[in-house]
């Protein structure tokens, strides 16, 4: 049986657009509605979200600019959302990420650029 060839993706540093960060990146933009579902997603595992953003010439680089504290203990769907929000309004060129900390495993469970600057 024949095989398709595996796909590349040309993603290159001086094409911002073409940049991946994770298996979402991959997939078709995410929506308002599916960026709430994997917030839910977190907040379900019992996950602490935090919220970062970085300019997009820095996005490949280990450091981003951590928005506030982690929310340790928050649950409300809408109170992270909203900082996600905040964040983007704050620093609108810049890439917005959530993540889910995983404090049972003591790492990352989830983490997602959302936002790509003004796009």
């Amino acid at each position: 049986m024949p095989t398709k060839p595996i796909q590349d993706y040309k993603s290159r540093q001086n094409d911002p657009e073409s940049r991946k960060f994770g298996t979402f990146s991959y997939l078709p933009k995410m929506t308002a509605v599916s960026i709430r579902q994997q917030v839910q997603y977190m907040i379900d595992r019992g996950w602490n979200c935090a919220v970062e953003h970085v300019e997009p010439e820095m996005a490949t680089r280990d450091y981003w600019y951590m928005w506030k504290l982690p929310m340790f203990g928050e649950r409300d769907l809408d109170a992270i959302m909203a900082e996600l929000t905040a964040c983007r309004n704050a620093n609108p060129g810049n890439y917005v990420r959530v993540i889910g900390y995983d404090n049972k495993r003591q790492t990352q469970g989830q983490s997602i650029v959302i936002y790509r600057g003004d796009k």
